[in-house]
């Protein structure tokens, strides 16, 4: 007798649906060893990055980072579908250190799911998966600087344990704008985002450069400039050890804010974003510094004619999260009963949150995020048809964006430039619990 098919769908929800960590870590290193025996492979988009700064990739098209906070296995599937259908291979799937902990997906989980969704639909080569905000807390910081910085490290293992081979270093929430010069503003952030650096380098895998990015501006705070980066760059490379590489990109402000600003009426704010700002710093980080250039954050819920010109302009990443929980939450097929049930959550768990004079569509717009973690298996345990409609619907809108960011035909670049290679991890040594609390998603 043959061996049964694989039943992912089953396999994952048995993983996103157990509490037990200890099994929930044994089902996803089953499903890690299922992907590596398609040809799917947990990769870094290092090398790919470095070939762009170097000018040995075309610059005209822009890679999506998506951070799938809810029904994360049906919208990965959605994702490698629409990637599958056009070649692409220039795509990250992503979570923030804060989305871990309100949307209740460890790293060990969110690896897994992601890599089960690819196995469903057929998918091959590399995945990118990606540590978004991996951010140092600022009040943390001031009082005890160490501490917090330990807590970023014991995160980082977790990560690099699970298979995120690429992380994006958030320190710019120490950068202090006090200061006249522009060094002394941007020295916290340098000094901190080359410390984390060399920490990844010491225990990455070995034959895996994993892509590391830092950031120069808080996302929500006045719009970066060359000098921000100049200071920066000239800081940060001073402190990194001799010999090690340093990051594939560089996170900069142009004007947008995490999750956009919704008005009154519970319609959104239009927003104004820099793209020459965008322009001048992806050419400066990579004629500069060889890196592949700017990313943009909080773009998710900018007007859908804005998209096509961040390949324009030359932007390396671009960061997208709230329009797809959004999408979730107001799709005609979620239902009501169980949104109306998530909402009155909200007014009892959720209250301290509310902000003075704030409207209740402002109110449960800001704040629904933190019930993804709490629901997350009732809205797992939505009927199959009712997660492939919502799924269906959202999958529409990633072909337009990988449309408007001209990600088609990168499947062959990315591959020439990808190191494809199965990871036996050990077991990371203890370094604490970690704070999940904070803020930084797009």
């Amino acid at each position: 007798m043959g061996r049964r098919p694989i039943d992912m769908d089953k396999l994952i929800l048995d993983l996103v649906l157990n509490d037990n960590m200890d099994e929930k870590k044994a089902l996803a290193a089953k499903i890690k060893d299922i992907a590596y025996k398609k040809g799917i492979f947990p990769s870094s988009i290092n090398g790919f990055y470095m070939a762009r700064g170097k000018g040995q990739t075309a610059l005209d098209f822009t890679v999506p980072a998506m951070n799938l906070r809810v029904l994360t296995y049906d919208l990965a599937r959605a994702i490698f579908r629409v990637a599958k259908s056009i070649n692409c291979g220039a795509f990250i799937f992503e979570i923030a250190k804060s989305e871990m902990g309100y949307t209740n997906q460890p790293p060990v989980e969110y690896v897994a799911v992601i890599l089960g969704a690819a196995v469903r639909e057929g998918w091959s080569g590399p995945v990118f998966i990606q540590g978004d905000h991996f951010q140092v807390n600022a009040k943390n910081f001031r009082q005890d600087p160490e501490k917090e910085i330990e807590a970023i490290k014991t995160l980082i293992l977790q990560a690099l344990d699970a298979g995120f081979y690429n992380i994006d270093i958030d320190s710019s929430t120490v950068v202090d704008l006090s200061q006249k010069n522009i060094k002394r503003q941007q020295k916290d952030n340098y000094e901190t985002c080359a410390k984390l650096t060399n920490f990844i380098r010491q225990h990455q895998p070995k034959g895996i450069e994993v892509s590391v990015g830092g950031e120069i501006g808080e996302v929500g705070e006045k719009n970066s400039t060359v000098e921000d980066l100049e200071a920066f760059m000239t800081g940060f490379n001073d402190r990194l050890r001799k010999g090690r590489t340093g990051m594939s990109k560089v996170s900069v402000q142009t004007g947008t804010s995490h999750g956009g600003v919704v008005l009154p009426d519970g319609s959104m704010a239009q927003v104004k974003l820099d793209f020459e700002t965008l322009r001048t710093l992806s050419k400066e980080a990579r004629e500069k510094y060889g890196m592949a250039g700017a990313v943009q954050h909080g773009a998710s819920t900018l007007p859908s004619d804005a998209f096509g010109k961040f390949p324009e302009v030359g932007t390396a990443e671009v960061h997208l999260a709230t329009e797809f929980q959004n999408m979730v939450y107001e799709s005609k097929h979620f239902p009501k009963e169980l949104k109306d049930k998530i909402y009155e959550w909200l007014k009892a768990n959720a209250a301290s949150e509310r902000k003075a004079g704030q409207t209740d569509e402002q109110f449960f717009y800001s704040s629904r995020k933190k019930a993804l973690g709490p629901f997350k298996k009732e809205i797992m345990g939505l009927p199959r048809d009712t997660r492939d409609a919502i799924a269906k619907e959202l999958e529409a809108r990633f072909a337009f964006l990988f449309d408007k960011l001209n990600v088609k035909n990168t499947k062959d670049p990315v591959l020439k430039n990808t190191i494809l290679k199965r990871v036996i991890h050990r077991k990371p040594k203890a370094h604490g619990a970690v704070d999940m609390s904070g803020e930084g998603a797009d």
